[in-house]
This record gives C-alpha cells, structure tokens and sequence, in this order.
C-alpha cells in the first residue's frame, strides 16, 4: 500500500495527515511544507495525525523529530501527535518521541479541510535520509547505536 501526506490549517493551528506506508519518498514535500509552515506568520501549532498510518520509516521519523524540535525552538511547547495504532505507538515510543510530542489517540479537530502535498524533485534524498537519522540518533542513546552504522555508510558513499 502506498502513502500520502495531507495538510491543512485553521486558526494558524496546522494538521498534517498521514495516510498509509509512509517511506522516504514523501519527505521531501513533507520538509518543505514544514519550513514554510513554520515561516508563516500565523503559525500558532501543529498537530500530527498518524491515526491512519499504517507504517512509517524512519527517514519520516527523522523528520517529524526535526519538526517537533523546530516548533520548541520557536515556541517551548511540544506538538501533539495522534496515534491510534498499537505497533505505530509502540515504534514511536522506542525512538523516544514521548519526549518530543505529546502522543494522544484522539483530537477535537474534525472538520479541517485538507490538501494533498504534492510530490518535490527527490534529488536531495541521500542527504535528507542521512540528517533524518542524525536526529533520530541525538534523540536517545538506543537511536544512536541502531542508525550509526547506516548513517556511517551514507556518510561514506
């Protein structure tokens, strides 16, 4: 099954929906949003709907990390992240994102009208796999130990 990432906003609170098997190949519409997102001038939040992802790697991991960590930086608060998925939960909770989201099964946002991302020319995909998982790793010591080899070998091509 394939993937897709919708966005919307109300009130400068912003949703990004996932959908899905979601992989690599999204990121890169996934961080370009997120940086405008995060320039707009009525930014006031985000929240992260996983609630109808199937899977999720971790180059998708990293940059949701990135996001969350952005958002602290500008405001000192942690996003909130909805997950209903038990094996979803539990991959979130190994690479420590309890420490970076606020994860909650439900959210009172329902009525928000979202867009598709499109798809972005791919052709910095190495790089943003590499500082995907360099964030991954700084988040807790068992993500520095699983993705030091990978990015290593990244590093190293």
């Amino acid at each position: 099954m394939s993937g897709n990432i919708c966005v919307g906003a109300i009130d400068g609170t912003y949703v990004l929906k996932f959908n899905g098997d979601i992989r690599v190949g999204l990121c890169g519409a996934l961080d370009a949003f997120c940086e405008r997102m995060l320039d707009a001038a009525d930014f006031r939040g985000v929240i992260v709907d996983l609630a109808d992802t199937i899977a999720i790697d971790s180059t998708a991991l990293g940059c949701l990390a990135r996001l969350s960590l952005a958002v602290q930086a500008l405001q000192d608060k942690i996003p909130t992240l909805i997950c209903r998925s038990q094996d979803v939960r539990r991959v979130l909770l190994n690479m420590g994102f309890d420490d970076v989201f606020a994860i909650v099964q439900e959210s009172a946002l329902h009525s928000i009208e979202l867009v598709e991302l499109p798809e972005v020319d791919e052709s910095q995909s190495r790089q943003r796999v590499i500082e995907a998982h360099k964030i991954l790793m700084s988040l807790n010591d068992s993500n520095r130990e699983t993705f030091k080899t990978l990015v290593e070998a990244l590093e190293s091509e």
